[in-house]
């Protein structure tokens, strides 16, 4: 029986470990900058508000198997649209209630990116203040950020 959980748990590690790796596209491999709006999304498709911006927030687990988002802190205005874009690893954005207590308006938990270049965009619609979002499955290994509305 014994022999059984570890195999089960060497497993699973196998696993976790297949599926957080990966190298990042070299430089002439990766995305180019794309229009407002037209990038595939998860979540579909979404511009900004007029004077808005499209702020590129990257996903990755980089060559040392640090998981990351960069930048993780930054600074946006309401009607500025988040794009997270997955470079390498399997990844997601979520903006939790329990971190972000009171606050009105969070997305619902991005889904899984797992190929590269897939963005998940989010659009900036709550009231100025700190807000915190985290990749759930990276969370406790510090793949957090912060998002300060202006």
């Amino acid at each position: 029986m014994k022999r059984q959980w570890w195999c089960a748990l060497a497993a699973a590690g196998m696993v976790m470990v297949t599926a957080c790796g990966g190298d990042r596209a070299p430089a002439d491999e990766t995305a180019t900058s794309q229009p407002a709006g037209s990038a595939t999304s998860a979540s579909g498709p979404v511009s900004p508000d007029a004077g808005g911006k499209i702020i590129l927030v990257e996903m990755e687990t980089d060559a040392a198997g640090v998981n990351k988002f960069e930048p993780a802190n930054f600074e946006a205005k309401r009607g500025d649209v988040i794009r997270f874009t997955l470079i390498s690893g399997v990844h997601n954005a979520h903006f939790l209630p329990d971190s972000n207590p009171g606050k009105a308006g969070l997305p619902a938990a991005g889904p899984l990116l797992q190929l590269p270049h897939q963005t998940y965009d989010v659009k900036v619609t709550w009231q100025p203040g700190q807000y915190y979002y985290q990749c759930d499955p990276h969370a406790l290994l510090g793949m957090t950020g912060r998002v300060t509305v202006q």
